[in-house]
């Protein structure tokens, strides 16, 4: 019998199958971890964009982690498309309610073309209830923005928003910068961590629409990884590596904002991309 690390995404399914939940399990089996749900919602979505979505009811939600707490054992997890308050309220009672280890925020907030996916009230759930629980929160540019309140132009203010998120309450705060390319043409992304040391991981510039769930795929290396017993530290240089190779080895799949290629083959042991 074999021993494995058990993790699991609370989130939303993409019909598509590049982004929410699908993205997750995808990476998840990559990086050899067991993976669970909880759904929270369901969409009709493509490579276009989001057509349609149901959410599921918030007690359905808490049935899902009372099955999941009561017969597995999850080391880590992480939140993706939460679809409204009432579906970050359930998600924050049930967290609250069991032991899944490391808790993983991917603020699903701000869609690529600038849309926000959550109402203000649903941000400010996600603000008071959620982030007070996170081991990592990992917003990109534009939802760094919404929830600290003002733009983030330059790199001075990308490192005083992490402060400000931190104080929110999240041990650590990634701010991911692939709305934002440097003179150079490389995309940074800076991480504050919980003991106050903080740093800078860029990859090169890639040109392609072929970015749909990226978020996703880097938040789940990191989930997967931290169940597996690495810390965030020694993650993040191979997480950064597995999305940019993710992207780069693009596949052909969908006319819009295509998904990333999951079969690529980085992991902590990895010392040179295949």
């Amino acid at each position: 019998m074999i021993d494995v690390p058990q993790v699991i995404t609370i989130a939303s399914t993409d019909a598509s199958g590049g982004a929410g939940i699908n993205a997750d399990l995808k990476t998840f089996h990559n990086q050899e971890v067991y993976a669970a749900t909880i759904v929270v919602g369901i969409t009709a979505q493509n490579t276009y964009g989001v057509q349609d979505q149901h959410p599921i009811p918030a007690n359905f939600i808490l049935e899902e982690f009372k099955s999941i707490a009561d017969d597995l054992d999850i080391k880590a997890a992480k939140t993706g498309a939460l679809l409204d308050e009432t579906r970050v309220h359930a998600v924050a009672q049930g967290w609250q309610a069991y032991n899944f280890g490391k808790l993983i925020i991917d603020p699903v907030m701000v869609a690529k073309g600038g849309a926000h996916l959550l109402s203000d009230p649903a941000i400010e759930a996600l603000k008071n209830e959620l982030i007070p629980l996170a081991f990592l929160i990992t917003p990109n540019l534009p939802e760094a923005e919404v929830l600290v309140g003002n733009s983030l132009e330059t790199d001075s203010d990308i490192i005083n928003a992490a402060t400000k998120i931190q104080k929110m309450g999240a041990d650590n705060v990634l701010i991911k910068g692939g709305h934002r390319a440097s003179t150079d043409n490389e995309y940074a992304d800076y991480i504050l961590y919980e003991d106050g040391s903080s740093e800078w991981l860029t990859t090169p510039g890639i040109k392609t629409n072929r970015t749909h769930g990226t978020g996703d795929t880097l938040s789940s290396f990191i989930t997967a990884n931290l169940a597996k017993g690495y810390t965030l530290k020694s993650i993040m240089p191979q997480a950064k590596k597995f999305t940019y190779e993710a992207i780069r080895q693009t596949i052909n799949v969908g006319h819009g904002h295509g998904p990333l290629n999951h079969w690529v083959k980085v992991n902590m042991e990895t010392e040179d991309n295949q």
